[in-house]
């Protein structure tokens, strides 16, 4: 069912806005609109400026408790002031930033160990004191590489005329590391050769003192023990907001309260009249809690309240809320999937509920993997709240239904006897038609008084909002729901070998109706007394009347003959059972349990997939489409409290 709602203006002086939202408004659902949009004849509105104080240390300790594991298990302090929320938050980010400084420096100096690292390692070949290297004074050295090409040609070509040696390091796919030596005199020319060839000097920093593999272990050691400090640093960061926990997510809790309490600003407006401030607040909220709400503060005389019963000329549509049944709470999904309801409209949660379970279980009729869906589904719901989960499972419940009635478990048909019949084979014979599974038939039916329900559904919301043309004479009003149910009755008195009306009555009940139809728009016209005049001319008028009367004649029969689906969904099922049984060699007395068992769960999961599509496609196309418009907007109140977090 839609919650009912209603408008209400709240306005007090402008320095008691926290306490109203925090003491009050906190504690209902109430969805907030714009004052100055809402409010444009009032004079001097204007809006809040001011900056949330609460926003930076809610985010603060949002991150903290971010880092805490565990943090739902925790009880808050509750003993905390305010004041003490703050210092708590500040002081906690005083020492996480401490400690966050010193991990950074750690970081700075592992960057710093891997860019030598990098230097070294490609020398590490090289079996030399690097604190004598680099001290030579009689011999020039130079580190660095050279590309694999010039190598091959240096060392083929050159290095015999070279007064120099290179010592070869590492190799890479396209350089050769090393060094090369030289005396001071040679040094100018072989400089200018190893230049030619493209050689890359590289320079090692004077504190490298053992042999390259020597300083590369070292190197590696230093980053390993870097690397234990910053886990250690970790380690106290985590301990020390550990310790605080208590208190961190106390304060979140209240900040995040404070602070979305502060931001109703965002939504409300400032009047000054003469030497005084005022705010005002305005919103929907839903009728039981405004009297709730209009109870509680009869004796603050700072709180000023105004409820619009009006609200419908003055403030536009309510937005809509949705309340039902624990068992049909989740088929608001499916009415959320195709649009709310809007508030003068029928909710149709309860009929999607009813209607869908019944097909799929129609569809799906087994007693076995009914009970599969229904436990399957149940637990998820249990634990993890997803609506899905919960439509599967109370479809699970109608699926073992019909498994009874079918005399189906696990696809064997023999172990219980069926309390209706069998859907595979069970035939019925019919005037001018002949033999017809019974299945086929019983859906047929099924769907003709489903559309009839769903004409009436249409008529109800055609009433609710007072809409003469629907009510009488539109194709699912009264006009079309004589209509059908007229042929509806023939159908079956004909069917059942019954006397069929006479054909001046059959004209009647026919004709009128689809008159009624073809010439809703003059009649309704004339009956509200519009002076309005038809865009076209009669001919063209009657010309697209037929047509849409003939599209609306099609339509009966094709929304109809879409329920045999529900037919043949119950006859296939039953028959991929008897070819699971099959190839499990069940017709020799003794089956493959394990094809039985996967064979079942595929069918599970992939029938009953296909078969939940099915029944959305006819509840949204064969049902929601004659009478169910779905336009509402979703109420979204500022805060999404429950009643049981309530303050006492």
């Amino acid at each position: 069912m839609i919650v009912k709602m209603k408008f209400i203006n709240i306005s007090g002086p402008r320095g008691d806005i926290d306490r109203v939202t925090d003491l009050y408004l906190s504690r209902y659902e109430i969805q907030l609109e714009s004052a100055l949009s809402e409010l444009k004849t009032v004079d001097n509105l204007r809006p809040f400026v001011e900056i949330n104080p609460y926003r930076d240390a809610l985010n603060k300790a949002i991150q903290f408790v971010g880092y805490l594991q565990n943090a739902d298990e925790v009880e808050p302090d509750v003993s905390l002031g305010l004041d003490d929320m703050f210092e708590v938050v500040r002081t906690a980010n005083h020492d996480y930033m401490e400690l966050q400084d010193k991990k950074d420096k750690l970081k700075r100096k592992i960057d710093d160990l891997r860019k030598k690292q990098q230097i070294i390692a490609p020398f590490r070949p090289l079996d030399c004191e690097l604190s004598q290297i680099l001290k030579y004074k009689y011999i020039t050295y130079r580190f660095g590489r050279i590309a694999i090409e010039f190598y091959h040609k240096m060392d083929k070509y050159l290095m015999d005329d070279l007064g120099a040696i290179f010592v070869e390091g590492e190799r890479d796919e396209s350089y050769v590391y090393g060094a090369y030596f030289v005396s001071p005199g040679e040094a100018q020319k072989v400089d200018a050769v190893f230049r030619s060839l493209h050689f890359e000097k590289i320079e090692l920093p004077e504190e490298f003192q053992d042999t390259p593999a020597d300083e590369y272990r070292r190197i590696v050691k230093a980053i390993y023990n870097t690397n234990q400090e910053i886990e250690e640093l970790d380690k106290q960061a985590g301990e020390m907001l550990s310790g605080r926990a208590p208190q961190l997510i106390a304060a979140r809790n209240r900040l995040e309260e404070l602070a979305n309490n502060f931001d109703v600003r965002k939504m409300a407006a400032r009047m000054e009249d003469k030497k005084e401030d005022y705010y005002i607040l305005c919103g929907w909220m839903a009728e039981d809690d405004i009297e709730k709400f209009l109870h509680e503060i009869k004796d603050d005389d700072k709180v000023f309240v105004v409820v619009e019963d009006d609200h419908d000329t003055y403030f536009g549509e309510p937005p809509t809320k949705l309340e039902n049944p624990k068992i049909f709470k989740p088929f608001e999904m499916f009415v959320q999937m195709y649009g709310l309801p809007s508030h003068d409209e029928f909710d149709p949660t309860v009929f999607v509920g009813l209607t869908y379970s019944f097909i799929f279980g129609v569809m799906f009729g087994d007693v076995g993997q009914g009970l599969l869906l229904l436990i399957g589904g149940g637990l998820i719901y249990y634990f993890k709240k997803a609506p899905l989960a919960g439509i599967i499972s109370t479809a699970g419940i109608f699926s073992t239904i019909f498994g009874f009635m079918f005399g189906s478990i696990f696809g064997f048909e023999n172990v219980i006897k069926p309390l209706w019949l069998r859907p595979i084979d069970h035939m019925t014979t019919l005037p001018f038609i002949g033999k017809l599974n019974t299945v086929f038939i019983v859906a047929v039916a099924f769907g003709m008084a489903v559309i009839l329900v769903a004409m009436v559904l249409h008529i109800v919301n055609a009433v609710r909002s007072h809409d003469m043309e629907n009510i009488w004479f539109d194709a699912n009003g009264v006009a079309g729901l004589v209509f059908y149910a007229s042929v509806a009755v023939t159908i079956v008195l004909f069917m059942t070998g019954h006397k069929t009306p006479g054909g001046i009555v059959m004209a009647v009940m026919f004709g009128i109706p689809l008159l009624l139809i073809l010439l809703k728009e003059p009649i309704t016209r004339k009956i509200q007394k519009r002076a309005d005049q038809m865009e076209e001319s009669a001919g063209m008028f009657f010309v697209q009347g037929f047509f849409e009367l003939f599209e609306t004649l099609l339509s009966y029969f094709s929304n109809t003959l879409s329920f045999v689906r529900i037919g043949a969904f119950a006859v296939s099922h039953a028959a991929i059972m008897e070819v699971v049984l099959i190839l499990a060699g069940a017709e020799s007395g003794s089956p493959n349990w394990v094809v039985i068992v996967l064979g079942n769960l595929f069918v599970c999961g992939f029938e009953g997939l296909i078969v939940g599509i099915q029944v959305l496609r006819l509840e949204y196309y064969e049902m929601f489409s004659r009478f169910y418009k779905g336009s509402g907007r979703a109420f979204d109140p500022y805060t999404k409290k429950s009643k049981k977090s309530k303050k006492k």
